[in-house]
């Protein structure tokens, strides 16, 4: 009678009945083979840690992704708020646009008649020339800041994106790993259910 070794892989173990010694090599060939086929399997394991860190690594994803759509929900709304503004200020400079070529045609008209009044009249025009210039540039001043705003949002957008590409990729490698991990459990839990019916057997 000849016994074969005991040996382990990491929390399995196999346990060897002794054979007749002219068995020996041809028992000792598919336990060779049966361990080798066991070390390719734990290599191809997901440990536990593994696979938490990867769950924690996608809810902190999840997080970051909500903060971004809640500041990009915030640009938005800060874009529309200046949108408007710019638009009641359009309207408020061609309403003065047009009451001063109104005035000054007129003025145009009275300098010829009323020269007397020229130098007042000239000095209306130039305060509301003057107007006009803060008012394009206060509308110069919303419009490079919609800019700013289209750019901030543009990059969100672009950050939201890669947020949800990754979000995706990362579902399914965890759909996978998941997956992998079941296998790994069935083939597992078969393989001890197979021993069992051998270990009877053998007895």
């Amino acid at each position: 009678m000849t016994t074969l070794a005991c040996r382990g892989y990491g929390n399995r173990f196999l346990t060897c009945s002794s054979l007749p010694s002219g068995h020996t090599g041809c028992r000792g060939t598919v336990l060779s083979n049966f361990l080798a086929q066991m070390a390719i399997q734990e290599e191809k394991f997901v440990s536990k840690e593994e696979y938490e860190a990867v769950v924690k690594k996608l809810e902190e994803e999840k997080a970051a992704h909500a903060q971004t759509k809640g500041l990009l929900a915030k640009e938005t709304e800060k874009l529309q708020f200046a949108l408007g503004e710019v638009e009641v200020l359009s309207k408020q400079l061609e309403r003065e646009k047009q009451a001063f070529e109104k005035a000054l045609s007129s003025v145009k008209n009275k300098v010829l008649t009323e020269s007397t009044k020229k130098d007042k009249l000239i000095t209306k025009c130039n305060e509301i020339e003057s107007h006009i210039i803060k008012q394009e540039d206060i509308l110069n001043g919303k419009e490079n800041e919609i800019k700013e705003l289209q750019n901030v949002i543009s990059h969100q957008k672009q950050i939201f994106r890669h947020q949800i590409s990754d979000f995706r990729i990362q579902k399914q490698q965890e759909n996978y790993m998941a997956q992998v991990l079941d296998r790994k459990q069935k083939k597992a839990g078969g393989l001890l259910s197979t021993r069992g019916f051998k270990g009877l057997g053998d007895k």
